[in-house]
């Protein structure tokens, strides 16, 4: 895949894109480059152009309402999702465009640990994307089972993919170890709206071959 760096406001985002690609699927999502190097590698073959914020406040920006922090010396989350969904749609996602030189048929979205969460919740924010991914995604938030039992995304996506570590519940703390049947829940919400869904447990934590989950995650809505 082709590389280049753009600049989005205040924004760094990667963008990775095969040659020739007019009119492919482009995927938003929010990681590092590191992360983003092995996730390229690992679908180069299929014709997906990807698009990554990279430089993001991933408690601040990422989270949709505020909530306490979720590990003893960290920092608590700030809700600041919706003023986020809005800079993203209003100014990273025309710049993104703008550098491919075509509006995309289809928009998707994808995100690791509370990345994933956001992507959930960009689907009830905005009718931008038909397809969504959920790799890991923190779905213990407080309060967001019920926020998605409450409404209906603004666009029902085509195809929805979770997945888990088989040991991510496993642990003593009590928010986190929700993650498994939160999950669980949400993929049958989605079901019941008429999305083509998957939920997959991959073996081991939430730390583990991050690249490969998000990469099979892709995969998947591709097919």
């Amino acid at each position: 895949m082709n590389k280049k760096i753009l600049n989005a406001g205040k924004r760094r985002v990667l963008l990775y894109y095969p040659d020739a690609c007019i009119d492919c699927p482009i995927v938003y999502t929010h990681a590092s480059e590191e992360e983003m190097e092995g996730v390229v590698s690992l679908v180069k073959d299929i014709r997906i152009i990807l698009a990554a914020v990279e430089e993001i406040d991933w408690n601040g920006e990422l989270s949709p309402w505020p909530a306490p922090k979720a590990f003893r010396g960290g920092e608590d989350f700030m809700g600041g999702a919706d003023a986020y969904i809005r800079e993203f749609t209003e100014q990273i996602v025309p710049v993104v465009e703008e550098s491919v030189g075509f509006i995309p048929q289809n928009r998707w979205i994808a995100g690791y640990s509370l990345a994933g969460l956001f992507a959930v919740y960009a689907l009830y924010q905005t009718d931008l994307f038909s397809r969504g991914a959920c790799i890991s995604g923190s779905l213990w938030y407080d309060g967001f089972l019920d926020y998605m039992k409450e409404r209906t995304p603004l666009r029902i996506p085509d195809k929805v993919y979770f997945s888990l570590g088989d040991r991510e519940a496993i642990t003593k703390n009590q928010r986190l170890s929700k993650v498994l049947d939160c999950t669980m829940e949400a993929e049958n919400l989605m079901r019941e709206l008429g999305s083509t869904v998957l939920f997959e447990l991959n073996a081991g934590n939430h730390f583990v071959d991050v690249s490969e989950r998000v990469a099979k995650g892709l995969r998947w809505l591709y097919d």
